[in-house]
């Protein structure tokens, strides 16, 4: 059907207005307690539906139907860890870092190991969060790209300017409640166009499930326990079962548990109980989440008869959803559900910026002035500016991956696993272990990256294993040392 002026004018009406509420409803911003943690005063639903909204991007929207349309429903298993994993933060993490009243994550690594090494692991997660976010921008440019013809730099350009403009003026309280909105934009948008798909199959969801179950289909295939050995074979096959649960598990443990970009806003609600409920939420939303667009990808699967993404004329699998949006939605609701995509992508380029400007700030420049640390200078404005600085540093993050042919999801992914078994590690030592200090917990931290580049370089070992290895591989380094001393010590008294 292609774009009509109408639907154009919804985008524009869209961006436009999301920019304004986002001001409005931040109002004014007179410290940095209110620019990066709203006050600690945010209810546990916003914060809930706000991590949700952070986490999903548009990496969710429309890589994971294009995963489930190349491939089946096993990518619902690593789902499943994501749940274990947020009961697991709720339990361990989030009681810790409201007990030490912290600030940021990174914020209870320098109260346990020093100021060196909260500096170093908050600036791993800067360089992190720079190219994963950068993954999740330049997926939104993708269907916006399509419909309006523009290149993709022009495209992130757009996205990337509403954006900033209501995450500078109104800190995270304005990141927090229009992701609330964002959140129910993008999923109402996506089940507008499961029930336009639907109403074009002649059978409707009937043809789904028969075309979807064909043996040389097998769509609604969950569970993966292909019958493998060695062991090794389990490492490098994508998506099996004890794979999935377990870096599922570990990913989010490390996601929700140590990425500021999420932690910010588990520390902005009023108590431990509000912040757990709002992991909870989170956590059943995010699995019937993911099941919902794993089963929009099983519609377009059915919806184009299951030819490849090539046969459609398109590069990769990231781009047949928003192929079905620009050709086959009626005029107005195409507008729509591309707003969707664009909210998913403004709810988590938003939540990244104040969360790189909050890290930042709070980890890194007010220790600077090491005679007042507290007073660098006026806080909020210097708050402000690198608010400013990371969105525009982003939008050069996001050009780095308009090449890439691989689904966006699993770059981004990818890329979040070199650090995070590292980081997840250091808090566990932290948690766990009494003996190790800052030297040992350094020593970890990098042998455990280390170890990682090594993986990704000269193994074929799948990404959902990668944060269990480099957690483990911390841990026991950062434990080599103290038990060297009592071993030691241990000998000496014989003697």
């Amino acid at each position: 059907m292609g774009f009509h002026w109408i639907d154009y004018s919804i985008i524009c009406a869209y961006l436009a207005g999301v920019t304004y509420l986002g001001i409005r409803i931040a109002g004014t911003q007179k410290s940095i307690n209110d620019y990066f943690l709203g006050s600690k005063t945010l209810p546990w639903w916003a914060v809930g539906f706000s991590v949700v909204a952070s986490e999903t991007s548009t990496l969710t929207f429309i890589s994971v139907p294009g995963l489930a349309y190349q491939g089946n429903m096993n990518f619902l298993q690593l789902a499943f860890g994501y749940f274990i994993g947020r009961c697991l933060v709720s339990t361990l993490f989030i009681p810790a870092y409201y007990e030490g009243k912290l600030e940021t994550a990174y914020h209870f690594i320098g109260k346990r190991f020093g100021l060196a090494l909260r500096q170093f692991t908050s600036s791993v997660f800067i360089i992190t969060r720079i190219l994963s976010s950068g993954v999740r921008l330049f997926a939104s440019s993708i269907p916006l790209s399509l419909i309006t013809g523009l290149d993709y730099s022009v495209s992130i350009l757009l996205i990337a300017t509403f954006t900033l403009i209501y995450t500078y003026v109104g800190g995270l309280k304005a990141v927090v409640f229009m992701d609330v909105v964002q959140m129910f934009v993008y999923l109402g948008g996506a089940f507008v166009a499961m029930a336009i798909i639907l109403n074009h199959l002649p059978g409707g969801w009937n043809d789904v499930l028969v075309f979807s179950t064909r043996p040389e289909n097998n769509k609604f295939s969950i569970i993966n326990t292909p019958n493998m050995t060695p062991f090794i074979d389990w490492l490098s096959s994508p998506y099996t079962f004890v794979g999935s649960i377990l870096g599922g598990t570990f990913l989010t443990m490390a996601s929700h548990g140590t990425d500021h970009l999420l932690v910010q806003r588990l520390l902005a609600c009023r108590t431990v109980r509000d912040s757990q409920k709002a992991l909870l939420l989170d956590a059943i939303v995010i699995v019937l989440q993911f099941t919902f667009f794993l089963i929009l990808g099983l519609c377009l699967f059915t919806f184009y008869r299951g030819a490849s993404f090539q046969e459609l004329g398109l590069s990769s699998s990231d781009e047949i959803f928003p192929k079905f949006i620009v050709e086959h939605l009626p005029i107005g609701l195409a507008g729509l559900v591309i707003a969707g995509v664009l909210a998913s992508a403004m709810g988590t380029l938003s939540s990244a910026i104040n969360s790189l400007a909050s890290s930042s700030y709070i980890d890194l420049i007010q220790f600077f002035n090491k005679a007042k640390p507290s007073s660098f200078n006026n806080p909020m404005r210097w708050s402000k500016i690198l608010t400013l600085f990371w969105g525009l540093f982003l939008i050069g993050g996001a050009l780095l991956f308009t090449k890439t042919q691989t689904p966006i999801i699993e770059v981004g992914l990818n890329i979040a696993s070199v650090t995070y078994g590292g980081l997840l590690g250091i808090f566990f030592l932290g948690l766990f272990f009494r003996r190790p200090r800052q030297k040992d917990a350094s020593i970890g931290f990098i042998i455990g990256l280390l170890v990682m580049v090594l993986v990704l370089t000269w193994t074929n070992i799948d990404y959902t294993w990668h944060t269990l290895i480099g957690c483990i591989v911390t841990i026991w380094i950062g434990n080599v040392g103290p038990q060297l001393k009592r071993f030691k010590a241990l000998i000496g008294k014989r003697d």
